[in-house]
């Protein structure tokens, strides 16, 4: 499996189809890999995430993504396009189990870099929802 440094720019909007919207822009260096089972993306979060001390892997397969965090927050969130998961969320103030409803999944990521994009609605206990959207870029060091 062969790894490539590529500079990842990251787009959270929390609430995108709501009037009192949240958009994250985040920008970073990273390491993409590709093989037969699909493409593994993985980065360091930062302050500007809230997450500082964290690495952050995108799995990316045919049945869909899988987005692993270890460090200051501890999570695994599975989305497959109409699909729900539920995934525990921990930080050190507390873990806290959340819901995910996917509603959409589009990846375009090559040997090249590309595009992945996952809608979602997030809940917890069933109670508090909100649509939210990744919209991840991914260039090839170099090619930038």
């Amino acid at each position: 499996m062969e790894q490539k440094e590529v500079f990842i720019s990251i787009r959270s909007v929390h609430g995108y189809d709501q009037p009192d919207s949240e958009t994250l822009d985040f920008m970073t260096d990273g390491v993409m890999s590709i093989d037969e089972n699909g493409c593994r993306l993985s980065y360091m979060e930062s302050e500007v995430t809230g997450m500082p001390g964290t690495l952050t892997t995108f799995k990316v397969s045919d049945d869909g993504v899988v987005i692993d965090r270890e460090g200051f927050v501890t999570s695994s969130m599975q989305f497959r396009e109409g699909t729900k998961d539920a995934f525990l969320y921990t930080t050190p103030y507390g873990t806290a189990r959340l819901g995910i409803d996917t509603r959409k999944v589009r990846n375009d990521l090559g040997a090249g870099g590309g595009k992945l994009e996952i809608d979602y609605v997030v809940n917890m206990e069933h109670l508090v929802a909100m649509r939210n959207r990744f919209i991840i870029d991914v260039k090839e060091q170099g090619a930038i």
